[in-house]
């Protein structure tokens, strides 16, 4: 099998490193900055366009589907990103739920909950919706990435709010919180706690 471009080889690095979806734009922008520590005999993939990533990056695509390759590389509306095979998953499913991963205590799934539908959410508010204090379990939420503060609320307290992230999103499965399920049938009174 012949080598691959530097171009490639590149674009190829710059996918496995990143944790979320990427533009063509943002990759060729990366590849066009100045690395002093690159030997001179691979710096030929000065000069590439977004055109010259987008091709690259469908010709990566193409080859992976045609091998049959465990993952794929995926064009989406926010970017191209490599994922498992779809058809794959049932083992990579098995995998990650055999055990090895930590699950959520009921505690963090019942905070999740609350931030999710409620957010931006402080703690005195989720506390106040459970009925405990939340202050560990949005710890864990937060190292987990499944939330993360998104500013400090205006007015005397200063108090910090908390949103879910993409990653929540992604490991429901989901585009968008408004997916979410209803929960005006199952909690009518959640609109009637005080801020």
């Amino acid at each position: 099998m012949p080598p691959v471009s530097v171009v490639r080889s590149r674009v190829e690095s710059l996918l496995l490193i990143s944790d979320e979806p990427v533009q063509p734009e943002d990759l060729a922008r990366v590849l066009n900055a100045e690395h002093p520590d690159t030997p001179e005999t691979t710096t030929s993939a000065s000069d590439v366009t977004a055109d010259d990533v987008r091709e690259v990056l469908r010709e990566i695509a193409m080859e992976f589907d045609a091998r049959g390759s465990g993952f794929e590389l995926r064009e989406q509306e926010d970017g191209w990103r490599l994922y498992t095979r779809r058809a794959n998953a049932p083992v990579v499913e098995a995998k990650v739920l055999d055990g090895s991963q930590q699950r959520l205590s009921r505690a963090a799934l019942e905070t999740l909950a609350v931030i999710a539908y409620r957010q931006p959410v402080t703690r005195a508010q989720v506390s106040a919706v459970r009925g405990v204090n939340c202050d560990g379990v949005i710890r864990t939420l937060t190292v987990r990435g499944l939330i993360a503060e998104e500013a400090e609320e205006t007015g005397a307290g200063g108090a910090h709010l908390y949103s879910t992230t993409p990653l929540f999103l992604e490991q429901l499965g989901l585009s968008s919180l408004d997916e979410l399920p209803d929960l005006a049938p199952l909690l009518p009174e959640v609109d009637a706690i005080e801020e």
